[in-house]
């Protein structure tokens, strides 16, 4: 029985840490390496292009070979020439002639031997060579197809490398994928449509939170004045509470109004999608027959000239749009001004022109207020959303917001939104047909 060498000595003392596992000192975790490489959709493009042509060429030189065959056998033959001329005479004959014997002797039969081994030696040698080059470039097809399915590949390491790095932060960045329009292209393109509905819906939600917390600080702080002048007072009476409360009502109440607006506003800036045929002239006279009376108080007088502007989106926050407009118009007049309103449908848009009266404004000063919380006065009123909501709304459905200051005075307004189709003769449109639950002006 055989002794180890190794000298035997005291038992190592107890070091007070837990004994390290057996297994785990024959065979470290994560140190096996796969023996074969990732099956990329490269390597199996390669692999794919290499078996399609083992297979195509195995064909191609196997009819080759049965006709190199067939050749060296027969077509080439003296007899069989012969035999086509008319004149039937067999190889052994002509053997037999060529060597000065008889057909059937031992000098015809050692030709024919030593013929058929030459045809099939040389049958051989043909089919070694034609399996080494078969082997051979099925080696250079894989490795060509490698190399060129990486460069196929390339743009779409080129998205995946775009992808991982796009966060919340770099959303602007693109793909911008040129080359010819493939499938690649349009995936490229695609992907960049969604960082784009991606980056405008983040920034929506960034100048939600910005605007909301700009806006709302001041009635909080003022509600919190109200609040604390009551409590301190140890001689508030009654009276004086109930003003403390109407002032935070009111309070309140504009608050709620804000909120709303900059929902409206979030909204609109979301790309609410194609929507249904709606008719702008329909609309505004909706509009304006629902804030008349307004316009009456106000001495505005409406002019209108309604043509059919068909246009697609969202019956609700087109109706919003108009609505904000000639709300804006009536509002921001003068006693005895004037409103007009057109609609129009020319060179593929849908048009709505709104002009009032008024003092003159700066045009620097006008093209500014389709920006958020822009006023002319503070002490007007208002939240400065009306116009951002429209051009918000018009650039939802790929429209465009023009103001502009008139010499007279006054603002003109014009929105264009893309043309539409109207709906079928059949069809009734809710927005048109009185639906008690369409009009957002008497909200």
């Amino acid at each position: 029985m055989a002794l180890s060498a190794e000298p035997m000595g005291e038992p190592p003392e107890p070091s007070g840490e837990p004994a390290e596992p057996i297994r785990d000192r024959a065979e470290p975790p994560l140190t096996r390496r796969r023996a074969w490489p990732a099956p990329t959709i490269r390597l199996r493009l390669a692999l794919l292009y290499g078996a399609v042509f083992l297979i195509t060429g195995a064909v191609l030189l196997t009819i080759g070979y049965l006709l190199v065959r067939s050749g060296l056998r027969d077509h080439h033959s003296l007899a069989a020439t012969l035999r086509r001329l008319g004149k039937p005479v067999s190889s052994d004959r002509l053997l037999s002639q060529a060597l000065g014997t008889s057909p059937g002797s031992p000098e015809v039969k050692l030709a024919r031997a030593i013929q058929h081994q030459l045809v099939s030696n040389a049958l051989h040698r043909l089919l070694l060579e034609y399996l080494v080059a078969l082997l051979a470039m099925t080696v250079v097809s894989v490795g060509t197809g490698y190399l060129l399915a990486g460069r196929a590949l390339r743009p779409l390491r080129r998205i995946t490398a775009t992808a991982q790095r796009v966060s919340g932060e770099n959303l602007g960045e693109r793909i911008a994928l040129a080359g010819p329009a493939d499938e690649l292209r349009e995936l490229a393109d695609t992907f960049d449509g969604m960082l784009s509905r991606l980056d405008a819906a983040f920034a929506s939600q960034r100048r939600f939170v910005a605007n909301a917390s700009h806006e709302l600080r001041t009635p909080l702080a003022i509600m919190r004045t109200e609040v604390d002048v009551a409590l301190a007072d140890p001689h508030a009476g009654t009276e004086d509470l109930r003003m403390m409360g109407e002032a935070v009502r009111d309070i309140v109440d504009r608050n709620e109004r804000l909120i709303a607006s900059l929902l409206l506003l979030a909204r609109s800036e979301a790309a609410p999608g194609p929507g249904e045929p709606v008719d702008l002239a329909g609309l505004a006279g909706d509009v304006i027959t629902d804030l008349r009376a307004r316009a009456h108080d106000a001495r505005v007088e409406v002019h209108d000239d309604l043509e059919p502007a068909w246009t697609n989106g969202d019956p609700a926050l087109i109706e919003r749009l108009v609505a904000n407009l000639i709300d804006n118009g009536i509002h921001h007049n003068e006693p005895g001004g004037h409103l007009e309103v057109t609609t129009r449908s020319e060179y593929g848009r849908a048009e709505l022109w709104v002009r009032n009266g008024g003092a003159r404004i700066d045009p620097e000063t006008a093209s500014q207020l389709v920006q958020p919380f822009r006023r002319l006065h503070r002490s007007e009123g208002g939240f400065g959303l009306g116009l951002s909501i429209v051009r918000s709304v018009a650039e939802a459905y790929g429209g465009t917001t023009t103001v502009t200051a008139p010499p007279e005075g006054g603002l003109a307004v014009l929105v264009q939104l893309p043309a539409g189709a109207p709906p079928p003769r059949t069809s009734r449109s809710p927005v048109l047909s009185g639906d008690p639950q369409r009009s957002l002006t008497q909200s």
